[in-house]
């Protein structure tokens, strides 16, 4: 029967985000760090004071961890500052936001300046991010706010306005007018999102652009462009989705140097059209030569010339929210988190196919097919976003980026999780064209309309780790995950469970025969039965029972324990350490049907049959004789003993349950399943 779970195993399932109606959006961003700016700001105006940022303070830990921690000699001289301390009538922004603005400072973030410099290309965007009417003048309290996408969810970020200083001059960003400062403070709150500055160092320029917009990168590279290049930018550009290029250079020390064209080498330049135009536009338009007497001024050049200068572009396509006006056609998104745990579901790629079908698997429905009149293929055209998430903040904890892929196969109506045998006998349909250690891995497909499996994962198995997994496309799109149902059976033990109606008395060991548990004589004959009621099976499994509980013929959980332990050490090929009183304990809770807190004859046999039974899956698993079953075989064990569980579920079992080489030893799999058929048994009443 379904079943919800309460309070099993832990609390991690109440732990889950519940959005409330709204939150996370572009009118409701979450607030990060809980900070509420204009609550601050308004506490801040009614104390006549300036803002001081505790959760971002103007310490070494919030510059960095390693070359700017405690031991670098380059944080010695910095001194944090607020703009009023600089400089005379600071300015938030000076005469329009621009390009200008952004200057790199003694931090290897350029990537993310380049990306602000796309920003301000696009004042809608601009203003998405840094709110106007914030000042350094009126309702001046010391604070202001950014807003960022950060996995699914626009945040809003409060900081003070304390900079890091040299000899009064700003450390990291600045602009060139120097008495603005919207760029400094929308740098810190980025490095504040990441948790310090040296958290930005290195990075690629769509991480940047992706955060600013909430949309996804495409990457081509000019040699391996596909045929409907063309195509494709121009309907990006129509959907609002921002565009840059660059020239690549085979040697670092070129970068910054002309072409025979004018083009800089390693500067990025943005797109901003795609049109036919007639033959007859005049030569200083269309000349790209023309270029070289003003390189900062707009140009025109042929697709051509576009192709055969430029050796990458990207391209950001902005998310539904991304923009609030109906007129600039959008993509249509669908949104998925979920976490690779190791031992469980972090499964690796294809390479490893034991345990690459435990990855998370996630269900796409492509409803429309597009509707292009120019186009003869029939399809639905999407794009895949892999992201891993807050890589780049734990880096002070030794953190790197993962090499992640996904693959994607075709599924009909199935609605449980693909099992192994699936993905042995089917091949993918698409999937990303490589493993790389990028923050988002993206790819564009087309696949006719119908239901497929995504199935995202990192290059290796048992790296564990959270992620986002995105679906764009031009039409309607749905993407779930696959979820089982939580359900469970509960079979009566037959004869294929366990190879006999009846108990299996060989696998009682003679020693239990002197069990001295019991404080009572053991009695040398059973008591008497009524005639007719029991078969000689019974009186047999009566007789054994009598000797191991006594007089009083029932057992404690001290007693229970000793006779198991003793029971299992005769089997060299269960690796196990022996049944612990707890887990004596629990067995008995779930088989005392009187409440006594013991086990009367009846309640043993039920339990000793379960045991035999979960004995029998056990040792199927075990295959290798090791004496302990692998952590991803537990789902199947688990299902083979009458239980099916959702992915969360299987996680907490492997964090639970799986020993530090994630295997699972006998004792540990009889107390897992204990506790299962406790909860199905309390869900039943």
């Amino acid at each position: 029967m379904p079943y919800t779970p309460s309070g099993f195993f832990c609390d991690r399932l109440i732990r889950e985000r519940e959005r409330r109606d709204g939150e996370g959006s572009v009118s409701k961003p979450v607030r990060f760090n809980g900070q509420d700016y204009n609550a601050l700001r308004q506490e801040c105006l009614q104390r006549k004071g300036l803002f001081e940022d505790d959760s971002f303070p103007a310490t070494v830990e919030s510059l960095g961890f390693k070359e700017l921690g405690h031991k670098s000699n380059k944080v010695k001289n910095i001194v944090w500052k607020r703009p009023k301390e600089i400089c005379e009538n600071p300015q938030f922004i000076v005469g329009g936001a621009s390009r200008t603005d952004i200057c790199q400072g003694d931090l290897g973030d350029c990537w993310l300046l380049a990306a602000i410099a796309c920003l301000t290309l696009n004042e809608k965007l601009l203003f998405r991010v840094v709110p106007q009417e914030q000042s350094f003048s009126e309702n001046y309290a010391g604070l202001f706010h950014f807003q960022f996408w950060r996995y699914g969810d626009w945040v809003d970020v409060v900081i003070d306005d304390r900079i890091p200083t040299f000899n009064n001059q700003l450390v990291f960003t600045k602009s060139a007018e120097r008495n603005e400062f919207w760029s400094a403070l929308l740098e810190k709150a980025y490095a504040k999102l990441h948790g310090s500055y040296e958290a930005l160092k290195g990075g690629n320029t769509t991480e940047a652009m992706e955060d600013f917009t909430g949309g996804v990168t495409e990457f081509y590279e000019m040699k391996e462009a596909p045929k409907e290049l063309y195509k494709i930018m121009k309907k990006a550009l129509e959907r609002g989705s921002l565009m840059g290029c660059s020239i690549d250079s085979l040697v670092p020390a070129r970068f910054e140097t002309r072409t025979v064209t004018g083009l800089v080498k390693g500067h990025a330049y943005s797109v901003t059209a795609v049109d036919e135009v007639n033959e007859n536009v005049s030569d200083q338009e269309t000349n790209l030569n023309s270029h070289k007497e003003n390189p900062s001024r707009y140009f025109m050049m042929s697709f051509e010339d576009f192709k055969k200068n430029y050796t990458k572009i990207e391209i950001c396509n902005l998310t539904p929210d991304a923009l609030e006006d109906d007129k600039i056609h959008k993509w249509t998104v669908s949104v998925n988190e979920g976490r690779w745990v190791r031992g469980c579901s972090a499964g690796g790629c294809r390479n490893y196919p034991d345990t690459f079908w435990t990855n998370p698997q996630y269900r796409l429905r492509l409803l429309e097919e597009d509707d292009d009149p120019d186009d003869n293929e029939v399809g639905c055209t999407f794009v895949v976003a892999l992201m891993q998430k807050n890589r780049r903040k734990e880096r002070k904890m030794g953190a790197n980026l993962f090499t992640i892929g996904f693959a994607i196969y075709e599924m009909h109506g199935n609605k449980q999780h693909m099992q192994k045998d699936f993905f042995l006998f089917n091949s993918s349909k698409a999937r990303s064209k490589s493993y790389i250690n990028l923050r988002e891995v993206t790819q564009r497909f087309r696949l006719s309309s119908g239901e497929y499996v995504i199935i995202p994962s990192t290059y290796e198995p048992h790296q564990e780790g959270d992620f986002i997994l995105r679906v764009f496309s031009e039409k309607r799109n749905t993407s779930e995950e696959i979820e089982n149902r939580i359900e469970a059976d509960h079979p009566v033990v037959s004869p294929e469970a366990t190879g006999s109606k009846r108990v299996d008395l060989n696998f009682l060991p003679s020693c239990v025969i002197t069990s001295p548990c019991s404080a009572a004589p053991l009695p040398t004959q059973p008591a008497p039965a009524l005639a007719g009621e029991e078969s000689e099976e019974d009186q047999q499994f009566r007789t054994i029972f009598q000797e191991i509980a006594g007089e009083e013929m029932e057992i404690t959980a001290n007693e229970l324990r000793n006779v198991l332990n003793r029971v299992i050490s005769t089997h060299k090929d269960l690796n196990t350490e022996g049944f612990s009183l707890e887990s004596c304990r629990s067995m008995i809770a779930l088989m005392d049907m009187d409440g006594t807190g013991r086990l009367n004859l009846q309640e043993f046999r039920h339990l000793w049959n379960k045991i035999k039974q979960w004995q029998g899956i056990f040792k199927h698993y075990n295959a290798d004789q090791s004496g302990s079953i692998n952590s991803y075989e537990m789902r199947n064990a688990v299902n083979d003993a009458g239980f099916r569980l959702n992915n969360q579920l299987y996680d907490i079992i492997t964090m639970r349950y799986a020993n530090e080489n994630m295997n699972i030893d006998f004792d540990s799999f009889v107390s897992c399943l204990v506790r299962l058929e406790a909860m199905f048994s309390k869900s039943t009443h």
